[in-house]
């Protein structure tokens, strides 16, 4: 379709000016052609190209964007708006967000600081994993798509490629070849492998080393052989290419670039939460890396990648729930040994049953709870001494391959720190004692526990307090009666 004049009405909408043509269609700012509000907010129309040179992917592509807007909701998304009949004049009415795409900070004569990337990278985390919630995966993720408002959020653009768990994914029916943009695809969606929200990490992971380095890790292949390179090959190590860069940050974007999708991230909350915790990262070889990958190591893997099986994509939320963050809120006051004991046994049932979860543990403290001993030590030296004790509290748990964080955080609410915590990590479950108060408060105001069950974002695990068998009899004395240990969700 020709590009429409300013004034052209369309379906009770005026077209007006053309903001963006590209190789796929045609996007113009549009307003209700009555001159009435519209949905309290600006609007722009999206229209496919469909001339003769273009090919069948337009339409597709077109309809699949279609079926996906309408059922997707949140910040991280526009909002639908409306959809023109494809059988009369296709076109697609959403909000018009304002912002600046990624390209600008590519573009930018200074390249990005560290700081920058990792507000970047933690508001790209953030809106993938609300994505991959609704059970869609974008699939093509690259600069252009990735829009930062005012605020830092990350807002996605064209879901023409995308795919919805619950909907026909009629790329997948229509082309028998890879579908993405050469330069972000991920290696399993290019020998057709579709829906694995891993691969919208792998995206991620791309444009972070570009963000680092200046330079795309796989440059811009054209042909199908070019593709599957990254089935086998890593790119050169972002730190050769800037070794000012920090090791823990080219260990984060060097597993995100990982040739098989179970050796990534996770979900995109385990993204965020390293790049928002960096001392909390476990530096491997992976981050201390100076120099490429041997020819071996690429020869193996090649061989590999040859015989490889690709198995179908989990469910997206499904994905989310088997590894999720769990957070346990350990007190540091008015807290038995029996409450400790109970807590440390219901995360490790917890994490018994989701394997590749993260344990972050945290402790909340604050300068009215710190003893007059304390006042004239330094604010980083309680913090040490509050870290140690919790590092001491979770070291039973602790395993080979267990992604295990600790934190000390100052807040004279409690409930509302452990709040914010959750929400602003993605916590998928909390676990924590059913009392956290002395016993006599407990009757006359709520208790920490109970105001986090109200407001919570996630499953609460609350643990009443029990000790192990053999210490039954030398505690009641002191600690009192204590219910059975039960986990009761709230």
């Amino acid at each position: 379709m020709k590009l429409l004049e300013p004034g052209t009405l369309l379906d009770g909408f005026a077209v007006e000016e053309c903001i963006h043509s590209g190789g796929m269609a045609h996007i113009y700012q549009v307003r209700y052609a009555d001159g009435s509000p519209g949905p309290g907010f600006p609007m722009a129309m999206k229209i496919p190209r469909m001339t003769a040179g273009d090919g069948a992917e337009n339409i597709v592509s077109f309809e699949v964007e279609s079926q996906i807007m309408q059922v997707l909701t949140g910040s991280h998304v526009p909002r639908f708006v409306a959809a023109g009949d494809l059988s009369r004049v296709p076109y697609l009415v959403m909000e018009y967000v304002h912002g600046r795409t990624l390209q600008h900070w590519l573009d930018a004569e200074m390249p990005p600081s560290v700081g920058e990337i990792v507000h970047l990278g933690v508001a790209m985390a953030h809106a993938v994993h609300a994505l991959h919630q609704q059970n869609t995966v974008h699939l093509d993720l690259k600069p252009a798509n990735v829009l930062i408002r005012d605020d830092d959020s990350a807002v996605l653009l064209d879901f023409g490629l995308s795919c919805h768990a619950h909907y026909p994914d009629l790329l997948a029916e229509q082309l028998r070849k890879a579908i993405g943009s050469p330069a972000w695809i991920a290696p399993e969606q290019v020998v057709g492998v579709r829906g694995d929200p891993r691969s919208d990490l792998f995206a991620i992971g791309v444009m972070l080393y570009q963000l680092c380095t200046g330079e795309l890790p796989f440059g811009e292949p054209q042909t199908a052989g070019g593709m599957r390179q990254r089935l086998w090959m890593d790119p050169p190590p972002p730190r050769k290419l800037k070794p000012e860069l920090p090791p823990w940050l080219q260990e984060v974007v060097m597993r995100c670039l990982e040739p098989e999708a179970a050796q990534r991230y996770p979900s995109g909350a385990h993204l965020a939460f390293d790049l928002s915790n960096p001392d909390q990262i476990c530096v491997t070889e992976r981050g201390n890396k100076l120099t490429g990958t041997r020819f071996r190591t690429h020869f193996k893997r090649w061989l590999k990648a040859a015989g490889m099986h690709y198995q179908p994509s989990p469910m997206a939320s499904q994905q989310i729930e088997e590894v999720p963050i769990v957070m346990v809120a350990v007190p540091h006051k008015d807290v038995t040994d029996a409450t400790l004991y109970s807590l440390r046994q219901a995360v490790a049932r917890s994490l018994g049953t989701r394997p590749g979860a993260r344990l972050a543990c945290v402790t909340i403290i604050s300068s009215s709870q710190t003893s007059a001993s304390e006042e004239h030590k330094s604010e980083s030296t309680v913090h040490r001494r509050y870290l140690t004790t919790l590092r001491q509290w979770a070291q039973p748990l602790d395993q080979p391959g267990q992604q295990m964080s600790f934190h000390v955080l100052e807040a004279s609410d409690v409930a509302q720190a452990i709040l914010d915590y959750a929400r602003g990590n993605k916590v998928s479950v909390i676990v924590m004692g059913a009392a956290t108060h002395g016993l006599k408060t407990q009757r006359f105001v709520a208790t920490v526990p109970i105001k986090v069950a109200m407001d919570a974002p996630c499953t609460i695990i609350l643990v009443k307090q029990a000790l192990p068998f053999e210490l039954l009899g030398d505690a009641a004395s002191q600690a009192g009666p204590s219910g059975a240990d039960s986990d009761p969700e709230a």
